[in-house]
């Protein structure tokens, strides 16, 4: 008992939860081997319960105060009260970002003071006299305390959609920014300004290809798959399947004459991606099984595939200049792309292999069991290190927001409730055998919502699902938008209240099913065939869809029976509501009948993410009924 007793003052004192409620509301006492592993991946010497005790002492010895912490937010510019554990006087610089110096002053009760600071990313010096040189350095995070908005009240919409799903008579195997371009320009001459799609990352697409958008190689490089080949596209015929090494294939072609890349656009973090990704088509995709001088960072020339560095380096140097256009384009017009901030990324991907004192060993990150999925989530990604990333200043954090940010007019944080808690589930145990590990919410606020004034972005968090309470405080503070969905609202509120102000509102999402599915209960039988929903579940859960299908069309009021009515009914009813932004996911307006994605499954199962949409472009924007409905949807956005 003393053994687990001390287990678990180890565990809280490393951010490490002993017990937690479940989405299923059930409390969860977390298991010894568990907390474990979980300290262990953190950097606690513990093996089992017998070394915590010596593991708690070592970590109170090591994080005693020190003379500053890791990092400090200076809210709105102004640099809270700092005391220095030291004796007698200290010296102390603060190096702004632009490399000049800001005052500091002591006061008489010893604490460091100072003007208010420019936004940035500034570093602090303090430096106890008398002791030998002693010093200390601290990442100041200076940021204003609610992100960016557009001045004005505004009452928008815009549609949802994956872009390589995309087709036209002109595309290729997948959807690109030309596709793009023309389903924004059709949504601005309606009256809408804003197209969200999913992550434009990088991904896996030859060898074992995963198409996943939210299984990226990086966090920091673009998709090569998105180009616009210019004169060297060629349309490709439908097929029944989103094909990513076809598209990966297509693009290698047009840019084999290309020419060498400018070396001034070549920077070493782009430099050092390119030689990553050579040398996982010389050595293999999986870096860990690497040599061990290439594992720990080091490439040799004949470690790297030249053509496959220099094809990343020319693809990544267009896909840049693409984008860079494709933001001023749109700042011109007031059109907005919005985009999805990934909360994770590939394990043999570039960003574990080039920051791995950032990634914690052994785990994966997911969700403990809930109604939606009772055995749990693994989402098959390693969680970052809070200690190491504070270390760091959140250099990679920051990085990863920036690089999104600079692209986007809206930005969706992903699970945004990581930024106070990450679920870790060990290697090799059960999806329910996890607990959550705290993250420091206060600096990754800071840093959103600096980068959103940054580049001009607003930001909506994905707060769906078991959300903490700091979250629901947090988002209003901050000015970050919440989102509302349709499908869950009236799932869990009787009275189905509309959307406020604070939320951006929804139909459903990548993740649930399409309208139609949702209003038909098609999805229950597709959980059950992969294994999410129990058979014995079922009547209990179909029950409960129709009393909240009903619930909505009582709502509107429409009928079930009639879903086309019922689509034109809820669009002007999100129309009319107090929320900001209004965005159906664009399949759903003609009623689509399969979801993109099945959380749970793999795309190797299930197809996800490989399904094109079943109408081409050009039929969209000629359809009337379609056209209708958007323009329902603006008249009540913006009533004459």
């Amino acid at each position: 008992m003393d053994e687990l007793r001390t287990l678990r003052s180890l565990a809280k004192a490393m951010g490490v939860q002993t017990r937690y409620t479940d989405g299923l509301g059930r409390r969860i006492a977390v298991a010894p081997e568990t907390l474990v592993r979980v300290c262990a991946a953190l950097g606690a010497a513990v093996s089992n319960p017998a070394d915590a005790a010596a593991a708690l002492r070592e970590r109170l010895a090591t994080k005693g105060p020190g003379l500053v912490p890791d990092v400090l937010v200076a809210w709105d510019g102004i640099l809270p009260p700092l005391a220095i554990p030291a004796q007698g006087p200290c010296r102390a610089e603060l190096t702004l970002e632009s490399g000049e110096t800001a005052p500091l002053e002591q006061t008489a009760a010893g604490l460091w003071t100072t003007h208010p600071l420019p936004t940035g990313y500034h570093r602090l010096t303090v430096e106890a006299s008398g002791t030998s040189g002693t010093a200390a350095t601290c990442t100041v995070i200076s940021a204003p305390v609610q992100a960016w908005r557009r001045p004005g009240s505004h009452r928008s919409w815009g549609v949802g959609t994956q872009l390589a799903a995309l087709r036209s008579a002109r595309s290729r195997s997948l959807g690109d920014l030309s596709d793009l371009q023309d389903l924004c320009r059709w949504v601005g001459d309606r009256g809408g300004d804003v197209v969200t799609v999913l992550p434009l990352l990088p991904t896996f697409n030859t060898e074992w290809p995963e198409p996943s958008p939210y299984s990226p190689v990086s966090r920091l490089f673009w998709s090569e798959l998105v180009l616009d080949l210019g004169d060297a596209h060629r349309p490709t015929p439908p097929a029944p399947t989103l094909d990513v090494t076809r598209g990966d294939a297509e693009v290698r072609a047009a840019l084999a004459a290309k020419p060498d890349p400018d070396p001034a656009l070549l920077d070493e973090e782009l430099r050092r991606y390119a030689r990553f990704r050579g040398a996982q088509a010389r050595l293999e995709r999986n870096w860990r099984a690497w040599p061990a001088a290439a594992r720990a960072g080091t490439l040799r020339n004949e470690d790297v595939d030249a053509a496959e560095e220099r094809f990343h380096l020319v693809a990544q140097t267009m896909v840049r200049a693409q984008l860079r256009d494709l933001r001023e384009r749109f700042d011109a017009s007031g059109m907005r792309l919005g985009l999805d901030l990934a909360v994770g990324v590939h394990p043999d991907g570039y960003d574990p292999w080039s920051r791995q004192s950032l990634f914690a060993e052994g785990m994966s990150v997911g969700a403990p069991p809930d109604g939606g999925f009772p055995s749990g989530q693994d989402w098959g990604f390693r969680p970052v290190l809070p200690e190491a990333s504070r270390r760091e200043g959140h250099r990679y954090v920051a990085a990863s927001i920036a690089h999104q940010a600079g692209l986007a007019g809206v930005l969706r944080v992903d699970h945004i409730m990581a930024w106070t808690r990450l679920y870790w589930i060990p290697h090799g145990f059960g999806l329910h055998e996890g607990t959550y590990v705290s993250y420091p919410a206060e600096e990754l606020f800071a840093i959103l919502t600096l980068e959103s004034h940054r580049h001009r972005c607003e930001v909506v968090g994905e707060n769906l699902g078991t959300v903490p309470p700091e979250i629901g405080e947090a988002l209003p503070r901050h000015r970050i938008w919440g989102m509302y969905l349709a499908q869950f609202q009236a799932s869990e509120d009787p009275a189905v209240a509309p959307p406020t102000a604070a939320d951006v509102a929804f139909i459903g999402t990548h993740d649930t099913p399409t309208f139609a599915e949702w209003l038909a209960g098609n999805d229950v039988a597709e959980r059950v065939r992969y294994g999410l929903l129990a058979e014995s579940a079922v009547p209990a859960v179909r029950k409960e869809r129709t009393r909240a299908t009903r619930r909505l069309a009582k709502r509107l009021p429409g009928s079930v029976d009639a879903p086309q009515a019922l689509l034109a009914e809820l669009l002007e009813w999100l129309g009319r509501s107090e929320s900001p932004l209004v965005v159906p996911w664009l399949e759903d307006l003609w009623l689509e009948g399969v979801r993109v994605n099945l959380p749970g499954t793999r795309s190797s199962d299930r197809l996800n993410w490989q399904r094109p949409m079943s109408r081409l472009l050009d039929q969209v924007f000629t359809d009337p009924e379609v056209g209708e409905l958007v323009r329902r949807l603006e008249e009540a956005r913006n009533p004459s």
